[in-house]
């Protein structure tokens, strides 16, 4: 009879068996499943080839939930909705009172509310575990969001802590996020800023390719130049990476070749959602989802191209002198208050959503553990902690002192490329709806008192006055047509 092992994992696609190789290199024995049992031999295979790691394979989940010591814990990668209910459905049978299910996909976190309660009639523990770096943190240190029973987590603390993404100073990215789904609403919203991140960057490569005329390799060096400062995080230094890379199926370089068709699987469209259902404005991450759908429609922009060509439109660019020097560091700064924006946006969501379901979450330890493994990690996420420990209270990371002197001193170059990129034509919707955002959110008074006059004139609803105090109604219509008579 074979000892025990700690802790098992179902689920073995590339995230699956990468994190069960991370857990068995941390030193933890490991047991694996996966329905498809050709997978359980390779995730093997791959463990004695990467160094003899305790990790045993089991193609059937009786022995599989047999072989883990009480009380027993499981993740479970696999895809999200149904598949994880047949999975729960697969292992439960044979699983005790005490022992411990954690799902690491990217569920939608009212699934992991409805399971914990199911498991919890049968007396088992249940977690939603936000789980984020790709095959590379999930492999060698990934950022984790689990949320659920805190119980739950504390049996499992001491994996997690070794397993995670450690950052020098700030230690292991993991943290109990709080109860039922917050896990994974937390890496939903971590997953709409990165959608927010990625359009941002496409517009900062859009305005220095199409206006300043850079090539892709002056790009890589902007890039990686970039990477050094204030804009040093993950997604830049693949964005130089990807710069640098050659066609291994023709001449020139492979970004040039790739279909500008952007996919997805469906959380930034939840983070839009919920944004709207918290009357939360989001609109950098909701401009990217946006720029998503536009992509989508290849073929009906080759022929709108041809429309508007012949229109005297699109040809803005040819006579444009510009200075490439000022153009590259006028994009640097646009890039970093727009994504000051999109960040300051999900946190908002984030604190909405806790508050409107008692979870009391900690914005900034949530920045903290988003510094490493993840891929939205970046050198930046450090001011957002430092902004939150200075007032965990911040209305808007906006309006924290150190962002608020960092957007002053860089809104004439934020003005400038979107001023830029509008009179020649290309699209900059991240950027341009950051600006707007900001621009909105910095002014005391807004045209809204129009629209509030306009509701009641139509429909009665009402209005405040700056002035005095209660509702007042205005019979609008009758006081116009007099006025007319």
């Amino acid at each position: 009879m074979a000892p025990l092992t700690r802790i098992g994992l179902a689920g073995l696609a590339v995230m699956g068996q990468n994190l069960a190789l991370n857990i068995a290199e941390k030193g933890f024995p490991i047991s694996v499943y996966n329905r498809t049992t050709s997978k359980v031999d390779e995730t093997v295979a791959r463990a004695k080839q990467e160094g003899d790691l305790p990790l045993y394979g089991f193609h059937d989940p009786e022995s599989f939930v047999r072989s883990i010591q009480k009380p027993r814990v499981i993740i479970m990668l696999v895809k999200a909705g149904p598949p994880v209910d047949q999975t729960i459905k697969t292992l439960s049978v044979y699983m005790e009172k005490g022992d411990c299910i954690i799902d690491g996909g990217n569920e939608w976190y009212e699934n992991t509310e409805r399971r914990e309660k199911a498991m919890a009639d049968l007396g088992l523990l249940y977690l939603g575990m936000g789980v984020s770096g790709g095959e590379e943190g999930a492999r060698h240190g990934p950022s984790l969001m689990p949320g659920g029973s805190f119980e739950a987590y504390k049996y499992i603390e001491d994996i997690l802590l070794k397993v995670a993404a450690q950052v020098p100073d700030s230690g292991p990215c993991v943290t109990y996020v709080g109860k039922g789904g917050s896990g994974n609403f937390v890496k939903m919203i971590h997953n709409g800023i990165e959608y927010g991140d990625m359009q941002l960057i496409a517009e900062a490569y859009d305005v220095l390719k199409s206006v300043g005329k850079l090539t892709n390799e002056e790009l890589r060096q902007v890039f990686s130049e970039w990477n050094k400062g204030e804009l040093l995080s993950f997604l830049i230094e693949i964005t130089a990476d990807i710069f640098g890379i050659k066609d291994d199926k023709g001449e020139g370089y492979l970004v040039d070749k790739v279909l500008d068709k952007t996919g997805m699987k469906g959380t930034g469209k939840w983070t839009v959602q919920q944004a709207a259902e918290l009357s939360v404005a989001a609109p950098t991450i909701a401009s990217s989802l946006d720029g998503r759908f536009l992509s989508g429609l290849k073929e009906e922009r080759v022929e709108a191209a041809k429309i508007f060509k012949s229109s005297g439109i699109g040809d803005f660019l040819a006579n444009q002198a510009v200075d490439k020097k000022k153009l590259i560091d006028d994009v640097r700064q646009a890039l970093y208050a727009s994504k000051i924006c999109s960040y300051a946006q999900g946190m908002n969501l984030i604190r909405a959503k806790s508050a409107e379901k008692g979870w009391n979450l900690k914005l900034g330890e949530l920045a903290r553990i988003w510094k490493g493994g993840c891929i939205i990690r970046a050198v930046f996420l450090d001011r957002i902690k430092k902004a939150y420990d200075r007032n965990p209270d911040l209305a808007n990371l906006l309006v924290d002192p150190e962002f608020a002197k960092e957007i002053i001193e860089r809104q004439s170059a934020w003005r400038r490329v979107v001023c830029l990129a509008i009179n020649s034509g290309i699209s900059t919707p991240g950027m341009s709806a950051s600006l707007a955002y900001f621009d909105t959110y910095r002014r005391e008074r807004l045209p809204a008192n129009l629209v509030q006059a306009q509701r009641d004139y139509f429909g009665a609803h009402t209005y405040e006055r700056i002035d005095v105090a209660g509702s007042f109604h205005t019979e609008w219509f009758k006081i116009a047509k007099q006025s007319k008579i």
